[in-house]
This record gives C-alpha cells, structure tokens and sequence, in this order.
C-alpha cells in the first residue's frame, strides 16, 4: 500500500470537476478541517459552497467524512446539505466505506480528498479510493501536530519529486 497521494493541489478550489471526470472519479469523501476550513472557522465560505455547488452541477456526488465531532461537522454543513459521517475513526475504512455506499458511489470510481497522510489518504487506500491530498489550511501546533507533520514531509517531497510541486491540471 502507498501512501503517496494520487494528486496534490495547493488547496481544494484547484481541483475541477474537469480533473475528477478525467481521472474516471464521480464521487469525492472530503475531510473539512484543514482541508476545507481552520479548525476555528465554523462555516463555509462561499467560495466553498460555490465549488461543491459546480462538483453537484458535474454530477460528482460528495459527502463530508471527519474525525472530528458531529456538532462540529452539523454545524458546517448546515448551509451545504451533503450527508455527514462525523467521528469517522480514519483511516479505518468502516465510516468511508459506509459514505460511499449512502451515495452510491463505487470506490474505484471516489476520491478521497483530505490534508493528511496517514488518516486521509491511507483511508482511502483502505477502500480501494484515489487520494487527493492538499495542504492544511492552518496546521495546530501541538507537538503531536509537529511530529505527524515531520512524518509527512518524506512522502510528499517524494511525490514533488515525481511531480513536481502541485498536481497540474
């Protein structure tokens, strides 16, 4: 199993429906923080309901999976509407494989789409997904925070390194 995503983009709005439906992907497992939202910010900004807004016109199904609490994740899908799957235990693959069958996705066809390695995209090979990984939007700094983060630098200096810096579309 690699833990190498299978694109990387400097944030979420990067990613078009264009790229997914090129890459054979029409349902997308996204993580919120740090990857949608800092942890302290507890609603989306527009132009986060503008991009889930244009997956839903591609017909690429979404839903929010987070290891984070469900009045958290309630609370920042309110204006959005996508199902939710708080407290989801990534990587185990348990709560994302139940995500992808409430929205009728098949993993070879789904994506996870989160800011870190070792819950994101290891869930995500787990289910048999594409990994999509982004930078975190404002990282804690926690020692744990700091140590998980060092851990991740080999992995994504080894995809630049094949890639270069971000995926480009």
């Amino acid at each position: 199993m690699t833990l190498l995503p299978d694109a990387y983009f400097a944030r979420f709005t990067d990613i078009t429906p264009a790229f997914l439906q090129a890459r054979g992907i029409d349902a997308l497992l996204i993580d919120i923080d740090n990857t949608l939202a800092p942890y302290e910010e507890p609603d989306p900004r527009p132009e986060t309901a503008a991009w889930f807004a244009a997956l839903a016109e591609a017909g690429i199904r979404a839903a929010l999976i987070s290891n984070n609490h469900a009045d958290r994740v309630e609370r920042f899908n309110a204006a959005l509407a996508l199902p939710t799957f708080p407290d989801a235990h990534k990587p185990l693959p348990r709560t994302a494989r139940a995500a992808l069958a409430a929205i009728g996705a098949e993993p070879a066809r789904a994506a996870s789409l989160g800011d870190q390695i070792f819950t994101d995209v290891a869930c995500a090979r787990f289910c048999g997904m594409q990994a999509i990984l982004v930078p975190p939007i404002r990282d804690k700094r926690t020692l744990f925070w700091r140590i998980k983060r060092a851990l991740e630098r080999p992995i994504i200096a080894a995809w630049r390194r094949r890639n270069g810096e971000f995926t480009q579309v």
